[in-house]
């Protein structure tokens, strides 16, 4: 994983390292640095007991989405983003964890899904259990985030946006629609 060195006015613990992340919120995206304890693993942060009710991104852009006229990034020194309205989150590429999986596990399969995250198509894979499908799997799971694998993010309605592939995300269960 690539770290990012940190301004000369931030200064970082001897335990904490600096990641690029990215944050899709209803209406806005926000992209910036978050510094963790090393030890956490950015890429599920949000899912584990140390997710803050806020996430701090540092040396941040914010793209208003929706808009008439092409979005401009704003840029702030800090911007803090209530967890609660993040409805998909990622590490921003090239940076990346390793799997948060045992790619031998019996009984488990890689379903492809599309997951509509706000004005944004992530078109990827979901790992579930052999013995369901993706109906089941909404149904039964309980955790606030769902993780999705080797995903390509666009934006249907600004193509020359490109398309941004990662390795995994995270995506509000409740707050996304889902295709299989």
């Amino acid at each position: 994983m690539t770290e990012a060195h940190p301004p000369a006015s931030e200064s970082v613990g001897m335990d904490e390292k600096i990641t690029r992340a990215m944050a899709y919120l209803q209406n806005y995206i926000v992209w910036g640095d978050v510094i963790t304890k090393k030890a956490i693993r950015v890429s599920t942060w949000l899912r584990t007991q140390m997710a803050p009710q806020y996430v701090c991104l540092r040396d941040a852009q914010v793209m208003t989405l929706g808009g008439s006229s092409p979005a401009r990034p704003q840029y702030f020194h800090q911007i803090h983003v209530p967890t609660s309205q993040i409805n998909g989150f990622h590490m921003m590429p090239p940076d990346h964890d390793p799997l948060d999986y045992d790619e031998h596990e019996p009984n488990r399969k890689m379903e492809p899904v599309t997951a509509m995250v706000g004005q944004f198509r992530f078109n990827g894979r979901i790992r579930i259990s052999t013995q369901t499908d993706l109906q089941r799997f909404l149904d039964v799971s309980k955790e606030t985030f769902a993780t999705l694998y080797d995903i390509d993010i666009s934006q249907p309605a600004q193509p020359t946006m490109g398309v941004i592939r990662v390795p995994m995300a995270l995506v509000r269960r409740e707050m996304v629609i889902f295709a299989g």
